[in-house]
């Protein structure tokens, strides 16, 4: 069959973010489909898309003439009560634009896909839809090519009938990455920065996140030496840095030294980031992850506030923040904190505390996002229906945000951005238009990587 996979997103604030799951559902469907990628962020607008309809070509230039059209969600919308921006009327049009110009089967998927499946199918009104993992659509195209019933695969759904999540993929995940494909061109001209994953699945129990529902809550781990052939493919296609998109890189410290050893055996050469929990850290941690070429640690600190660290699940307190982020300077590693205001157990005395504790914090740039989004299969999300602030029948496909009952978002807007001004380190939400257009031309310049620590004071 001809199967046509569309990364829908086309947020590149602060930076355009490369759609790596697309990479692995290729490889799952590759050997026995034609497969073609198309990037709405490489192309330009729909019109783009359907002019390669009307080329007349054929296959694969003639890209809506694929039997299955897979559509990857990836986002909803950007988390950020101070600057809200939805993307789903873009989906939906997406979709219209596509029903217009093929008579494919439209299959949906990706993690916002995940969290919202039976009103995603209702609203957009598409065949199937993938829940989890991506490589599932291998099972619906082997039921689609052999006029088999496909609703009895786990994780696949049609209409918008609810359905269990199934169990994590077991089949093996492998990337299938083709450096001479021309849509790589984009992310390497815009910032030089590729990504890549070392694990799928997170083993922390934090209120707030959807990582568990979406990849499970059992860790599985990729062999070092191919994430380190991974690494060495992005090197070769131009990339000048890569982030690894793991939850957190660090919930296993021995896979991550592995890793980092493989990086060195391989000779990989270009610098990265990850996402860290500032947990305790082995002794000389970052030193080895810098010497493997790690320049960036992003800490999702949260809180500098132990009953709010404890109320939000996680699995440090406030000491453990100011020595994992001292270790990591000592190293020589650019550092961002990540501060998560509003959410259950905050108040004025709280946030009085993390907001002063952030001044011992040094050589660092600091998000703060000022409300907690809720998302359906957290406990964040029984926490707000216990407390009567939504109700299970609710849609909350539309943000909607946890109201802390001791302090309200507007006083927590008001109390951050008092402390912010005059710290151009101090960036409220993901810094909106006016941050992406500063990381824009230092791109355009020539500058790769995230380019957050120009900010660091």
């Amino acid at each position: 069959m001809k199967v046509l996979l569309i990364s829908a997103n086309t947020l590149t604030e602060p930076y355009p973010v490369y759609p790596l799951g697309l990479d692995y559902v290729a490889a799952a469907i590759a050997d026995r489909h034609e497969v073609q990628i198309a990037d709405m962020n490489t192309l330009n607008g729909y019109g783009d898309l359907l002019a390669k309809r009307s080329s007349g070509i054929g296959w694969p230039k003639d890209l809506l003439a694929a039997d299955v059209i897979g559509i990857s969600i990836r986002n909803i919308d950007n988390t950020d009560t101070t600057d809200p921006k939805g993307f789903f009327n873009a989906q939906r049009e997406l979709i219209q634009k596509i029903r217009g110009h093929s008579s494919a089967w439209i299959v949906l998927g990706g993690s916002g896909f995940t969290l919202f499946p039976e009103e995603i199918m209702y609203a957009l009104d598409a065949d199937y839809g993938i829940v989890g993992e991506g490589e599932r659509l291998s099972l619906l195209l082997d039921a689609l090519d052999n006029q088999k019933e496909a609703t009895e695969i786990p994780g696949v759904i049609t209409g918008h009938h609810p359905k269990p999540v199934p169990l994590p993929w077991n089949k093996g995940f492998h990337r299938n990455f083709n450096k001479d494909h021309s849509r790589f061109e984009f992310y390497v001209k815009n910032g030089g920065m590729l990504n890549l994953q070392t694990k799928r699945g997170c083993s922390l129990n934090c209120i707030y996140c959807t990582y568990p529902h979406i990849e499970g809550s059992t860790q599985r781990l990729i062999d070092p030496a191919e994430v380190a052939d991974t690494a060495l493919q992005l090197q070769a296609a131009g990339a000048k840095y890569f982030f690894i998109t793991d939850s957190t890189f660090n919930t296993d410290y021995g896979h991550t030294l592995n890793v980092a050893q493989a990086f060195k055996d391989a000779g990989v050469s270009i610098p990265w980031g990850a996402f860290f929990t500032p947990s305790k850290m082995p002794d000389d941690y970052f030193r080895v992850l810098r010497d493997a070429g790690l320049t960036h640690v992003e800490f999702g600190t949260e809180s500098l506030s132990n009953p709010v660290l404890a109320s939000y699940r996680k699995p440090y307190q406030n000491h453990h923040v100011f020595a994992a982020h001292q270790s990591a300077i000592d190293a020589g590693l650019h550092v961002a904190h990540y501060f998560l205001m509003g959410g259950p157990g905050e108040n004025a005395d709280t946030l009085e505390e993390t907001l002063s504790g952030i001044h011992h914090l040094n050589k660092s740039v600091f998000f703060f996002f000022c409300g907690m989004r809720i998302y359906p299969y957290t406990k964040l999300y029984d926490i707000a229906v216990k407390e009567g602030q939504i109700t299970r029948s609710q849609s909350i496909l539309e943000p909607v945000f946890y109201h802390c009952p001791a302090i309200g978002t507007e006083q927590i807007i008001r109390m951050v951005k008092a402390r912010a001004e005059g710290y151009p380190n101090w960036i409220i939400g993901s810094g909106g238009g006016e941050t992406a257009g500063i990381v824009s031309r230092l791109h355009k310049r020539g500058h790769t990587g995230p380019l957050w620590e120009y900010l660091i004071r």
